[in-house]
């Protein structure tokens, strides 16, 4: 099937004993996209992650990557993917070089082709003055880097990120969004788990978002804004105005506004309320505003609204435990 999605989920299911982690997941990621993966613990990310990288087996449902069955190729399955995880997978005794010609060996690749190999990934993401250092002496975004670059080995078709930039700084995050961007220029398709909602609207060309072991909402990030209409955010210049402020916007929008010393917001259904409505509104009533805005929703209230759970609160609590890191995973495979 020429059309078929890069990645394909139909119905998975998978329990463990009591729990119920997928419940009927659906997922579809064209070729050479971002598929960004969000939910809240537990929602059952992880899992259908380990069963699309051959890991774990789903109890039911069909899984495909690059048109191969999961369950029923998973060799052809797993010599098309990569998978990088949240930790550094990279042995730190070795130099980075050291590292790449390592794992360019226990996939097979002749003494030759590992290092050319290494020499062109090294290249390619900026890790060529570091090369010949111990990897010890690595920054967390050089470690994770290199990371990333140990499951490009193979020149995968599809590669799972499991939260890639978690715990790194800003420049750190954004060395590793630029070096996704590439990989998707060349033609790789990237599923993305993240705990950072600016990431996935940044680099997720569509996003899943996943809640009790099913897909509950898809779209671009646009649309997912879109979805659950504007805001409309006022600042005032007494914030004991407060209460008159709130009862304006509430009889305006027929939502209450969430309050924040003297910031209004409140989310409107599409075309509600004009701008120029709201201004004269509060003027009437006497209220004093020193600003006043309509404004797209951010992904974090998009994820509140799907979800019922703020983003944040969801990430503190999202220790999924999954029996194999990526750095064990990679080696099992390399092994094989």
């Amino acid at each position: 099937m020429a059309d078929e999605p890069m990645v394909v989920a139909e119905a998975l299911r998978k329990r463990f004993g009591a729990t119920q982690a997928l419940d009927g997941l659906d997922l579809a990621v064209p070729a050479g996209t971002v598929c960004g993966v969000l939910g809240p613990n537990g929602a059952g990310k992880t899992t259908a992650v380990r069963i699309l990288a051959t890991l774990a087996d789903a109890d039911s449902g069909r899984a495909r990557i690059a048109g191969h069955d999961v369950a029923a190729e998973p060799d052809l399955v797993r010599a098309r993917i990569g998978l990088a995880g949240q930790h550094a997978a990279v042995d730190e005794k070795l130099t980075g070089r050291g590292n790449l010609r390592m794992f360019g060996r226990l996939y097979h690749l002749s003494r030759r082709d590992a290092r050319a190999r290494a020499d062109e990934l090294l290249e390619r993401f900026g890790l060529l003055e570091a090369a010949d250092r111990q990897v010890a002496g690595y920054s967390g975004g050089m470690r994770r880097r290199l990371d990333l670059i140990t499951s490009l080995i193979l020149r995968p078709e599809v590669l799972f990120l499991d939260e890639p930039t978690t715990g790194l700084d800003p420049r750190s995050r954004g060395e590793i969004w630029d070096a996704v961007r590439g990989l998707v220029a060349d033609g790789t398709t990237v599923l993305l788990t993240t705990q950072y909602l600016d990431e996935a609207d940044r680099l997720a060309d569509d996003i899943a978002v996943v809640d009790h072991g099913r897909v509950i909402a898809t779209g671009t990030p646009d649309e997912l804004k879109s979805s659950i209409g504007d805001r409309l955010d006022v600042v005032l210049e007494d914030p004991a105005a407060a209460p008159g402020a709130a009862a304006v916007l509430h009889r305006m929008a027929g939502a209450y506004p969430e309050l924040a010393g003297g910031h209004l917001s409140v989310a409107l259904t599409r075309g509600t309320v004009r701008l120029a409505d709201a201004v004269r509104e509060l003027d009437r009533a006497g209220v004093a505003v020193g600003d006043v805005a309509l404004r797209r929703p951010t992904l974090d209230e998009v994820f509140l609204r799907l979800t019922g759970r703020p983003a944040e609160k969801a990430a503190e609590e999202d220790k999924e435990n999954t029996d194999e890191t990526a750095a064990g995973a990679r080696r099992k495979e390399a092994l094989r």
